[in-house]
């Protein structure tokens, strides 16, 4: 017969659909507070509250005995086989399996829903249907009290989890619309919850219902404003943006006031200054500016440069900056536009703005200059000297000592100038960008909501920079009849957008041909080239390659470059190009295609070859293919591990670009190359499962070629692909067919690294004696060569296999070995990866201290390395050990930083581990309800990719939180499960294990139903 236990809708105890008499309120708010607490004592003191609240009469624990008395009448009413409820010292228990009572159940299949969301979203959506099916109403209905209230408070998160954890499974499949009828019912009970209105507002946008989302977003932050007093919160911001920007809800799903400056009185004082305009942002650099015109005083005159890419918006800071602080200058403003005039013609210029009128001027220089120095000695006005091309233009200019300021704008930087301040200019942070192109829309009404969609797309077309994007303005304003839509599809047409960038007066290729003219033959020619390069940053030894120049002449050049602000230099020696300059540099490199072809393959060749020599440094054991010779032009000195790491984490962006353009460009036999070579790095960065296709065509294409020795590495690296991808069969029939072809070939080498690669499957597949027998016939090969680091592996190989097959002994002294030869030869990857397994050893043997040791050891010298699934998978095994050591705080940080590492990588066997040891981590807190769904999603994974050691271990701790739960039935099928599977692959210890479990499961009393 079918037990249940209703706590939702009435209380009630049904049998096979057919509910029973539970007697009076009080009665079944006994009922009620046991089973919602099935399986653990609750104290007499908990249960009088709960049914009495503060007030319980002087007969509370009579009463309460006589109620418990008619809870068991009724259960047994209903069945003659009814679970226990047993009385203990001071509390009762119900033994009842919690999944028998339909709120409990509920909230377990919630729970493990939302574990395995992102991992198996179609078994999460099914966990919500089953949630769905113990529903009944609302909790305790008809109830009243503080505890019916904090139950139904409880419950109802449980239920706004669930919807929101069904609406974001919809979501996840593109199923926008039916995720809304999941949400807008809760929207009026929880109308400040901004996780909840964001999935709503995104949920509409993608059904199309975007006017909806966007006034829903609005009433919103409204109401949190009026209710809370702050602004919405940086989640509702983003996505309000983000569909005004035009954004899908594919991708959105995954400033406060300005001050106006105030109106400055009009003074009877020379003052040339061009108009000022509403200003928008650059508040750091207009503070920066302002502090470095005041630090002295009044009394000694400051002299600024203001610096950047042509359009960058110098000149409107410098005016901006000098009608703000014209109350600081009693004596008058100045603006003098240098470009490429003569330092005298500019000094007449200033001196007709501020000398006596109707005066003679001078014609020679030196007078000129020290008339200006008498004039100024005394005064304090404000000077803008724009658009200087030299120091040497500006310095006969400075005024000398005087309490007149000076601010120099210039696409140089400006050295030599005594005692001036710098302050560089970049580009508009994005809001600043669109704030910007909407003001200077102004009232014409065109920023509307209707017309603001895709601003945002095209401030970023427009790279950010100020000229741009006012130029764009100016045009959708000449065009009336245009919308914002129509000036987009104008900017991304054709080649770019480049020469649409114009407004009748001003381009910005003519703005930018200005710099381009000024630079000599060499430094065009490296100009030229970097635009074809498709990373965001290069360096130096990367423009030669492209060039074909001596790195000296590059490096010459770059720094010309940097000068004038053609490029930046984010970080030493590494160098950027805007993407407005970056298009302009390509349209003069078009004409040149050959030469550009060319180019594009030196730099193929340089990036390949340079890879080469570091991974061989950072991957000492692969076995290699040598690459053809040719010229790898001015390859970077790379001559250690560290080094190495550094240079392929650096370039890891370039290197993808590289294979992506030889997929496209180069020939079969260079793609097959060029993917080997990258191999080692795609795995450390976790990438190597999405190269399978072109490691695929690389084993094609060796076999096309008849070349057996390269097609056997080339399986070798699409089988450790395949077992990143959780495919471990065919990671295994990989390497075996690798293995076949070494033999065939009478290359030792390649079948060591046949032999070490095919463990790796065989160990995640639990094949333990299979790999023992491989690697003891490699070792004795090995033994008979000397090369200590392949008998350092096979050491520690044969040390994991002992271990997995319960031969301690035999384990420890492979582990001690491998260790002393992976010291003796400084292979630090070896020591930590021994040190993790020798850790895996004292946690197995009961010594978690020692553990913890080693693994923090390993983590110290595994943070040196660049290997982050290395690293995270070390963080998750110290996590096993911290949680026998009472330590479950930081196991769960560290077991949840790796799970979310996993999961971004695809490995789906790490991410079952990391998983299990959540879970692990909350039953040892205590929290065994928690832990279930862990478990149990992290068995599902495994037993879905044949990871047999997880299955064995997740089996065995979800009959762990079972049994702790009260759930007997269900944790003795999952001991039995994990028992069979370690006698199926010979882990004996997790047999005993399993099997001990299995007794005391079977000597605990029967006491739940169904």
């Amino acid at each position: 017969m079918e037990l249940e236990i209703r706590l939702s809708g009435s209380v009630e105890v049904r049998v096979d659909g057919r509910a029973g008499k539970t007697g009076p309120t009080k009665t079944r708010l006994a009922l009620a507070s046991l089973a919602w607490d099935a399986g653990r004592p609750v104290s007499v003191d908990s249960l009088v509250h709960r049914i009495w609240d503060d007030h319980p009469p002087a007969t509370a624990r009579e009463t309460l005995h006589a109620h418990v008395s008619r809870v068991r009448r009724a259960l047994r009413a209903a069945d003659p086989d009814a679970p226990a409820l047993v009385s203990r010292t001071n509390s009762y228990v119900l033994h009842v399996d919690p999944d028998r009572v339909d709120l409990r159940a509920y909230t377990s299949c919630v729970e493990q829903a939302r574990a395995l969301k992102g991992s198996d979203d179609g078994a999460a959506l099914r966990l919500l249907e089953r949630a769905d099916a113990h529903w009944h109403g609302e909790p305790l209905a008809g109830i009243s009290g503080s505890w019916p209230d904090h139950l139904r408070a409880t419950v109802g998160e449980t239920s706004l989890i669930a919807a929101m954890t069904r609406a974001e499974l919809l979501m996840n499949a593109g199923r926008f619309a039916e995720a809304v009828p999941v949400l807008a019912p809760l929207v009026d009970d929880h109308p400040v919850d901004e996780a909840l209105v964001g999935l709503l507002a995104v949920a509409l946008h993608g059904g199309g219902r975007t006017a909806e989302a966007t006034k829903l977003l609005h009433r919103t932050r409204q109401r949190v404003i009026r209710d809370i007093g702050l602004d919405g919160g940086r989640r509702l911001h983003r996505i309000q943006e983000g569909i005004l920007a035009g954004a899908s809800a594919g991708a959105l799903h995954g400033h406060g006031p300005r001050a106006t400056p105030a109106a400055r009185p009009a003074r009877p004082v020379p003052d040339n200054l061009p108009r000022d305009v509403p200003w928008i942002g650059r508040r750091e650099e207009l503070r920066r500016l302002t502090s470095a015109l005041c630090e002295n005083g009044d009394e000694a005159g400051a002299v600024v440069t203001v610096e950047g890419m042509g359009g960058v918006g110098k000149t409107g800071i410098v005016v901006h900056l000098a009608h703000r602080l014209a109350d600081r200058y009693p004596d008058g403003r100045c603006f003098v536009r240098l470009a490429g005039q003569e330092p005298g013609r500019a000094l007449t210029t200033l001196l007709r703005v501020l000398g006596p009128r109707g005066a003679e001027l001078p014609q020679d220089i030196e007078e000129l200059t020290a008339l200006w120095r008498s004039l100024a000695r005394d005064k304090r006005m404000l000077v803008i000297l724009d658009d200087a091309v030299s120091s040497e233009q500006v310095r006969r200019l400075l005024p000398g000592s005087s309490p007149t300021a000076v601010v120099v704008t210039s696409r140089r930087r400006l050295t030599g100038l005594p005692g001036a301040r710098s302050v560089s200019l970049d580009v508009l942070p994005p809001d600043d960008a669109v704030a910007l192109f909407v003001r200077r829309l102004g009232a014409s009404g065109r920023a509307d909501r209707g017309d603001r969609a895709g601003i945002s797309d095209i401030v970023r077309v427009c790279g950010y920079l100020p000229l741009a994007i006012e130029i764009a303005a100016s045009r959708l304003l000449a065009r009336s009849s245009w919308t914002a839509a129509d000036l987009l599809r104008q900017l991304t047409a054709g080649s770019g957008g480049l020469d649409e960038l114009r407004d009748g007066e001003r381009t910005l290729e003519h703005v930018f041909a200005l710099s381009y003219r000024a630079l000599n033959a060499e430094q065009q020619l490296v100009f030229r080239r970097i635009s074809l390069h498709s990373g965001m940053e290069f360096g130096s030894h990367a423009v030669a390659a492209l060039t074909g120049l001596s790195l000296a002449a590059t490096e010459r050049a770059l720094e010309q470059l940097h000068t004038r602000h053609l490029i930046a230099e984010p970080t030493p020696h590494r160098f950027t190009m805007h993407d407005l300059l970056r298009r302009y540099a390509r349209s003069l490199s078009d004409p040149e295609h050959a030469e550009s072809q060319a180019a594009m393959s030196r730099l193929a060749k340089f990036y390949t070859g340079a890879a080469d020599r570091a991974d061989r440094l950072v991957h000492p054991y692969r076995s290699r293919m040598s690459l053809d010779s040719g010229d790898f032009i001015m390859l970077p000195e790379i001559d250690d591990v560290h080094a190495a790491e550094q240079w392929l984490t650096t370039e890891s962006g370039n290197l993808s670009d590289t294979l992506e353009w030889i997929s496209r460009h180069g020939s079969e036999r260079q793609l097959a190359l060029c993917v080997h070579v990258l191999t080692g790095l795609l795995d450390m960065r976790g990438h190597l499962a999405t190269a399978e296709p072109l490691l695929q065509r690389a084993v094609d294409h060796w076999a096309a070629a008849q070349d057996r020795e390269a097609r056997a590495r080339a399986l070798l690296d699409l089988g450790v692909a395949r077992g990143h991808h959780s495919r471990y069969e065919e990671a295994i029939s990989a390497a075996r067919e690798a293995l076949e072809l070494a033999r065939a070939l009478g290359d030792t080498e390649l079948e060591i690294e046949c032999v070490n690669q095919m463990c790796i499957p065989l160990w995640q597949t639990g094949q333990y004696r299979m790999m023992q027998s491989l690697q003891e016939q490699i070792l004795d090969s090995l033994l008979q060569t000397g090369d200590s680091l392949q008998i350092a592996r096979s050491y520690n190989v044969l040390g994991v296999t002992h271990l997995h097959l319960s031969e301690i002994d035999s384990a420890r002294d492979y582990f001690d070995s491998a260790l002393a030869e992976f010291t003796a030869i400084n292979n630090e990857r070896g020591i930590f990866s021994t040190l993790n397994n020798m850790a895996e050893l004292a946690t197995r043997t009961g010594d978690p201290k020692a553990a913890e040791q080693a693994y923090r050891k390993a983590i110290s010298l595994a943070s040196r390395r660049s290997d982050r699934r290395e690293l995270a998978t070390l963080r998750m095994n110290l996590a096993n050990a911290l949680i026998s050591l009472g330590n479950t705080t930081e196991a769960l940080t560290l077991a949840h930083h790796s799970l979310d590492y996993f999961r971004t990588v695809g490995d789906r066997r790490r991410e079952a581990i990391a998983l299990n040891r959540i879970g692990r981590a909350h039953r040892a807190a205590g929290r065994s309800e928690q832990a279930i769904p862990l478990h149990i999603a992290a068995l599902t994974l495994a037993r879905g990719i044949n990871a047999a050691g997880e299955v064995v271990d997740a089996a065995h701790d979800a009959a762990l939180a079972h049994r702790d739960t009260g759930r007997m039935a269900q944790a003795l099928a999952y001991a039995r499960e994990s028992f069979k599977m370690s006698m199926r692959i010979g882990a004996h210890a997790e047999a005993a294990r399993a099997s001990q479990t299995l007794a005391a499961l079977r000597t605990t009393p029967r006491t739940s139903t169904g």
